[in-house]
């Protein structure tokens, strides 16, 4: 995550808000409160509306079923115009599950917040992506001490780990391969690596 955060509080005004998003490239700001509480998120979603329903009369339809647009098109402070609750990720969530609430919400951003719903950063789509620029001589040593060396301990034939451009292969024969298929799982697990080719054969295979 990204601990330098752009945020606003309930007051901010309209104008302000959008001038922080030019300046930091940004399209998304917490909104906080006292002690740095997160209450809320504008993005540029929420200012859209002002832009839209400027110079034009909505119809009934439009009134009837795009009331919160409305709303945040007449509005002018950070508290008008946020999205609340904020969608948010507690500091020790994994990679997996940042991404996953980003799919989910459709969120390009989410502040991270501490048990107590304090702002500790931001992350970003980018962010999340960086893990898959791990060099592979590091991803394969992760693999090789954390889930080879404990899953196979004594191999009958040795188990080698290679990782090129971010996918793993595992060769090598075991006396277990009930723990093959938990394995791959393992690997595929490991932030960073973008696909596992195992080739983990039984001690009795020719």
């Amino acid at each position: 995550m990204t601990r330098e955060v752009v945020a606003v509080g309930r007051k901010t005004l309209f104008k302000d808000i959008v001038e922080r998003m030019e300046q930091w490239r940004i399209s998304a700001l917490p909104v906080l409160e006292g002690d740095g509480r997160v209450i809320g998120l504008v993005s540029e979603a929420d200012l859209l509306p002002k832009e839209e329903f400027r110079d034009s009369d909505p119809d009934r339809f439009t009134q009837l079923n795009r009331l919160s647009d409305l709303a945040k098109a007449g509005a002018v402070t950070a508290e008008e115009l946020m999205s609340t609750p904020a969608v948010t990720v507690h500091a020790d969530a994994t990679l997996a599950e940042a991404a996953r609430i980003m799919a989910l919400r459709r969120v390009k951003r989410l502040p991270v917040v501490n048990s107590e719903g304090l702002l500790e950063g931001v992350v970003s789509r980018g962010d999340l992506l960086k893990v898959f620029l791990r060099p592979d001589n590091d991803l394969a040593d992760e693999i090789r001490r954390d889930i080879v060396d404990v899953l196979f301990p004594a191999p009958v034939e040795p188990v080698h780990v290679t990782v090129t451009e971010g996918v793993a292969t595992l060769t090598g024969r075991v006396q277990d391969t009930a723990r093959i298929q938990l394995a791959v799982r393992m690997v595929r697990g490991v932030e960073g690596v973008v696909g596992v080719d195992c080739r983990l054969a039984a001690a009795d295979t020719e």
